[in-house]
């Protein structure tokens, strides 16, 4: 099946055998196990990204109402699935999940059009992840607005943990968004989350120099604290509560009308606050009134 209207192959999905990773009621969060369930998945980031947000679709996607790239067909896409709705709408969240082994057959990943990840990809940083562990890339990630609730973001982490361990995942990485193309009007949060969360030299990630957009616009000196935490997206908020690193410089992606930073997880992190099934996460919700993870991104 394509799913990004060029003839690709499918070499990463974990279709036929996927068991879930987690339930409640009726949702339950897996591996998508058919063609039908992807194409839904896309559809739903067509509804959040493109007529919910500020995205703009190609020609063709605008004519599927489907996001799609040539990425769908290399990674696994998780899924949060209502079983109480009918077949066709039950697919109410979803992350994109591209491992390294597969990235590295193909055309690597995603991210790299906008961040240079040689320092993730050296020999050093290979012999730091230890033996046999890999990268995983996070990606398009969103929730149905009537789901944006601790409970499926409780879910959906869940099943990340899960997938973690069943492929020997170290380090998770990806862009995550924060709203509008105009980064000065974002120095508050974007200084912020240089001053407080940089990655370490040793494995710093940077803006492709083309993109690069300096995110040191406003000194630590001064600068508000609580109000550059509230003005960050939750899913950003998310990710620096599990312990992320930020990569130095921000993108702008006028496609989806966002400002992109860099993010990179250790896993020990997540799998400390997750286990796969009966774990209990930690308070995922900092009085804001948005759960952490629960803000769409690309």
């Amino acid at each position: 099946m394509d799913y990004s209207g060029k003839e690709t192959v499918v070499a990463a999905q974990t279709l036929a055998n996927a068991d879930y990773y987690a339930r409640s009621g009726p949702l339950e969060v897996r591996c998508s196990r058919s063609e039908e369930e992807i194409l839904e998945a896309q559809r739903l980031r067509y509804h959040i990204f493109y007529e919910e947000m500020s995205a703009q679709p190609t020609l063709d996607m605008q004519r599927q109402r489907r996001d799609m790239d040539a990425y769908d067909p290399l990674c696994d896409h998780l899924l949060v699935i209502d079983h109480s709705k009918p077949r066709g709408e039950q697919v109410v969240g979803t992350y994109r999940l591209l491992r390294q082994r597969v990235a590295e057959l193909h055309d690597g990943f995603y991210s790299a059009q906008e961040y240079d990840l040689g320092p993730l990809m050296g020999e050093r940083f290979q012999t730091h992840m230890g033996k046999g562990g890999q990268l995983l890339e996070l990606g398009r990630s969103c929730v149905h607005r009537d789901y944006r609730t601790n409970t499926t973001i409780t879910l959906l982490w869940k099943g990340i943990a899960g997938y973690l361990a069943e492929h020997d995942i170290a380090y998770m990485f990806g862009c995550a968004s924060l709203h509008g193309t105009d980064p000065e009007s974002l120095k508050l949060p974007l200084s912020y989350l240089y001053h407080e969360h940089l990655c370490p030299a040793d494995f710093m990630v940077r803006a492709v120099p083309d993109r690069f957009v300096d995110m040191n616009m406003q000194s630590r000196d001064g600068m508000d604290i609580r109000m550059a935490r509230r003005a960050l997206p939750p899913l950003i908020k998310g990710y620096l509560r599990l312990g992320c690193f930020i990569g130095d410089g921000a993108v702008v992606d006028y496609q989806f009308g966002t400002t992109d930073v860099f993010i990179l997880l250790p896993v020990e992190r997540v799998t400390k606050r997750y286990s796969v099934r009966f774990g209990t996460p930690g308070a995922v919700n900092d009085g804001d009134g948005d759960p952490d993870v629960a803000a769409i991104g690309e």
